[in-house]
């Protein structure tokens, strides 16, 4: 009896061991969008673990010699050429967009061009510019890859372009290559002519980080001064890239660490074969982190760009329209006339945007609490900052905050 009795215990805690499922991350970590990627699914884990991890920095082409061997019971992975060949392993599997359009019968992760074209052209419009352009990647003439590769670069330009005709303006496009192609070094003289030959002071919105940094360098080659007469706009947000630019570039914030943990919820879920999924997985992006490359007022009416200039620099503030019209040196009324003229909206309208932002980049990058939020930016109380915000955003601030804020889960 005594011997069953020590034996049972260990029996039965023998059987109530389970597996801790092993993920192969074949996800880069050499840039910011990666790296995020990479927090937001460890933080899963960490909720929703206990997991462990094979994780290949150079993807899916170095892995897969391997990768058969490994027993893996997930794969969250960068959609690469071998990427046809995954759902023969028959594990749970998340693909991250990038280069290729969404992968059928497979969970995707793609980025919000519809959202990143959008808001890149309500930063340029509230920057006063009259003159638009955008530059994006497409293959060099010599390469084997197709247009599929740049189709998010496609889809942001479309958008951009889109939301800039809606307020009255055209966009004058141009396609390039990325810095690792052969071919970017006889670009420079191309780009050059083309940026040289824009109306001036033009906004131009850069399909990436990466192709703003590219039309920055030619910018600086060509004589053309930033912001001044190209005021330029990346997207990603990745504060390497943007730092090494000089000036220092606006870009708009992709929140790729929430994704991560979005991606890290649903292979969770595949991996309890729970069917209950979604097949897209949405990269939200947010606001414009505005840095010195568009920090211009490109209004040609010295009046507005009093304005105009006032409002930014008081945008945390609880500004008034007749305090914009004193500061402008015109009447309330010629100054209304004007605004609505050459910015397309009212004063009103114009402050509402701007302390919208201010709010929208508080919400998303802290945590601070709603209530230091609305004081902070000189609202009576916290009910009338979420009226305000709701009115602007069509959502209260908790519920924008969960959305998008950088800190899932």
């Amino acid at each position: 009896m005594a011997n069953s009795k020590t034996t049972t215990p260990r029996q039965g805690s023998r059987r109530s061991l389970k597996k801790i499922p092993t993920i192969a991350l074949l996800v880069e970590s050499s840039r910011a969008s990666g790296r995020a990627l990479l927090c937001g699914i460890a933080k899963c884990a960490h909720h929703h673990g206990p997991w462990a991890f094979y994780w290949e920095p150079g993807g899916l082409e170095k892995a897969w010699p391997k990768l058969k061997a490994l027993d893996v019971d997930g794969i969250i992975l960068r959609d690469v050429d071998k990427l046809a060949e995954v759902p023969a392993l028959g594990i749970p599997a998340v693909v991250i967009g990038h280069s290729k359009t969404e992968i059928p019968n497979m969970v995707n992760v793609v980025t919000d061009s519809s959202a990143i074209g959008r808001i890149g052209a309500e930063h340029l419009l509230q920057c006063g510019f009259k003159h638009f352009a955008y530059c994006g990647y497409g293959a060099a003439p010599s390469s084997t890859a197709g247009r599929e590769a740049f189709t998010w670069s496609d889809l942001r330009r479309e958008s951009f372009q889109r939301h800039i005709r809606l307020a009255g303006f055209d966009v004058q496009a141009y396609t390039t290559v990325p810095p690792a192609s052969r071919a970017w070094r006889a670009e420079h003289d191309k780009m050059a002519a083309w940026l040289k030959s824009l109306p001036k002071p033009v906004g131009l919105m850069a399909c990436n980080d990466d192709c703003g940094q590219q039309v920055m360098e030619v910018c600086k080659l060509a004589n053309l001064a930033v912001p001044d007469a190209i005021g330029v706009l990346g997207a990603d947000n990745d504060e390497v890239v943007c730092g090494l630019s000089d000036p220092p570039m606006s870009s708009v914030a992709i929140n790729f660490e929430r994704a991560g943990y979005e991606t890290g919820l649903v292979l969770f879920r595949l991996l309890r074969r729970n069917r209950r999924v979604p097949s897209k997985i949405t990269v939200p992006a947010t606001h414009v982190v505005a840095r010195r490359s568009t920090d211009i007022t490109a209004a040609s009416n010295p009046h507005l760009v009093k304005a105009l200039q006032f409002i930014r620099d008081h945008a945390r503030e609880n500004v008034m329209v007749a305090e914009v019209s004193r500061a402008a040196g015109l009447s309330r009324r010629a100054l209304e006339i004007k605004f609505r003229r050459e910015m397309g909206c009212s004063i009103r309208k114009h402050i509402c945007r701007m302390r919208t932002d201010q709010i929208v980049q508080l919400l998303v990058e802290t945590n601070l609490p709603i209530s230091q939020i609305a004081e902070n930016l000189g609202f009576s109380d916290a009910q009338h900052f979420a009226r305000y915000f709701r009115a602007a955003k069509q959502a209260g601030p908790l519920a924008f905050r969960r959305t998008y804020g950088r800190r899932a889960g």
